[in-house]
């Protein structure tokens, strides 16, 4: 299969709204991961941060999806919030080995950091990745002011991923925090997703962006733009971008991201994405 020039994914595959518009009305909860695979290149897999999946689940996410589907799973989060990276290698090399049946299916594992780990446990980060084999497809998420500040905490941190090949995650909020907190959801993003600057660098071969929507259509094209030029320029330098599409409650972001995916598709060459399982393969996808 040829090489893609973006993953396009969403933050999970399994969501109860989407049983009508996206899996279709006979699809069975455990059916769903089929199906989503079928039109999306890659999810960013949550479940492993709140829980280790058993042996059965694993092999079953397995016989789910194709050699060319990748997950980009979490590290669970008693390693990377509880223990701070600390004293954890144990816990990890367990992980991993309930993980090893989606090892050749995995496209990043991300270590996704706490607002509190700051350039204080910078050395903590670089001893942890030992832990790790050389060239193992690695995304760090930082959330601490100072790595985001143009100052000397982040260019040591830039330059240690770019000479490890590790991918920064690239986070972009504006749109979920430019929405009215006139809802739960938008409250509960608000609270929870980190208002952090978008600084799109690529330090390895496969930055991810986490865009979370605006629940309105239209504001999301607006903040959408700055991509559809920097997506375009990493294709060009033989770069593959993740691109994972959420919403504060992530009902319409299967929709939202067949849409910003067309919206891509004009400024250059991407292959069509699949009709969603629910519609008939005429059906043009439309985002609300």
């Amino acid at each position: 299969m040829n090489r893609l020039p973006i993953r396009l994914g969403l933050t999970m595959w399994s969501h109860n709204n989407w049983q009508q518009s996206f899996y279709g009305s006979g699809t069975k909860p455990n059916e769903r991961l089929e199906k989503y695979a079928r039109v999306f290149h890659t999810v960013e897999g949550n479940t492993t941060f709140y829980a280790t999946p058993n042996a059965v689940t694993v092999n079953n996410w397995r016989a789910a999806t194709h050699d060319d589907f990748r997950f980009t799973f979490k590290l669970p989060q008693s390693i990377t919030h509880q223990q701070m990276l600390k004293g954890c290698h144990g816990e990890l090399k367990s992980f991993m080995s309930i993980m090893e049946p989606l090892h050749d299916r995995i496209g990043q594992w991300t270590i996704q950091l706490p607002a509190a780990f700051g350039p204080e446990h910078l050395e903590r980060l670089k001893q942890f990745c030992t832990f790790f084999p050389p060239n193992y497809p690695i995304g760090v998420e930082v959330r601490h002011p100072a790595f985001f500040a143009k100052g000397d905490a982040e260019r040591e941190l830039n330059a240690w991923l770019v000479e490890k090949s590790y991918d920064r995650i690239i986070m972009d909020s504006r749109p979920v925090f430019a929405a009215k907190p006139d809802n739960e959801a938008i409250i509960d993003a608000q609270l929870k997703k980190p208002k952090v600057p978008v600084h799109a660098i690529a330090t390895a071969h496969n930055p991810m962006i986490r865009f979370i929507g605006h629940p309105d259509e239209t504001p999301n094209y607006s903040f959408f733009t700055p991509w559809l030029a920097k997506l375009p320029q990493w294709i060009e330098q033989g770069i593959q971008p993740y691109v994972m599409i959420h919403t504060a409650d992530n009902i319409v972001a299967p929709e939202l991201a067949a849409s910003l995916y067309k919206q891509l598709q004009s400024r250059v060459s991407l292959p069509d994405l699949n009709a969603f399982p629910a519609v008939d393969g005429n059906t043009q996808i439309t985002m609300f």
